[in-house]
């Protein structure tokens, strides 16, 4: 007997093998089905650390080895930037940084108006690393 698994019991599990530190798993996740970045901004939305930690390792790592699919999150991620609280803009911010694109640069640049000081002094940084 096949059993489906939810879309949010999905995100639930990719949380919780991040917050155990398995990025590797999530990785090849991400790398099979690219349906995932579509996910990101709300696998941000987590109050442990370590989740959040684990999206940027992960994308540190897919874009070193796996580059070609990481726009796909962008929308996501930027839509974090718009609704999310200011550790998930912090976030998001900071990924939109390692995508580097253009196109997630310009989200970094959008975020130079925010209302966090945080959060603008994340973009900053990233402006200041990428630019």
């Amino acid at each position: 007997m096949k059993t489906e698994v939810s879309d949010d019991e999905l995100k639930a599990v990719i949380g919780d093998f991040l917050e155990m530190g398995h990025v590797e798993n999530i990785f090849e996740m991400f790398k099979r089905e690219p349906l995932y970045y579509d996910w990101v901004g709300e696998i941000l939305d987590d109050e442990r650390f370590n989740v959040r930690l684990g999206i940027s390792v992960l994308f540190e790592e897919l874009k070193s080895q796996h580059p070609q699919d990481l726009s796909l999150a962008i929308p996501s991620l930027l839509q974090a930037i718009e609704s999310g609280p200011s550790y998930v803009r912090g976030e998001a911010v900071s990924v939109l940084g390692i995508i580097g694109s253009p196109e997630a640069l310009e989200g970094v640049r959008r975020a130079l108006g925010d209302v966090s000081p945080q959060v603008v002094e994340i973009a900053m940084d990233v402006l200041g690393d990428c630019e």
